[in-house]
């Protein structure tokens, strides 16, 4: 499933892929992946893209019921 909710709030910050990648130590690809549901980050990673972003692990990454 993509990330939609990822990718709008990396751009709202006006941050593109390569930029986010470098604050939370990853490489473009693996944010990539990420928006893309290619990827299942760590909490880690998960709680540092939160913080970069400013914005919480539901806001991000927490899946809708179906």
């Amino acid at each position: 499933m993509k990330n939609i909710r990822l990718k709008m709030a990396r751009v709202e910050k006006d941050l593109s892929q390569e930029e986010l990648a470098k604050i939370v130590g990853v490489s473009r690809q693996t944010i990539g992946l990420i928006e893309l549901g290619k990827y299942n980050p760590t909490l880690s990673l998960c709680i540092a893209i939160c913080k970069a972003l400013s914005r919480t692990l539901d806001e991000l990454f927490w899946e809708e019921d179906s």
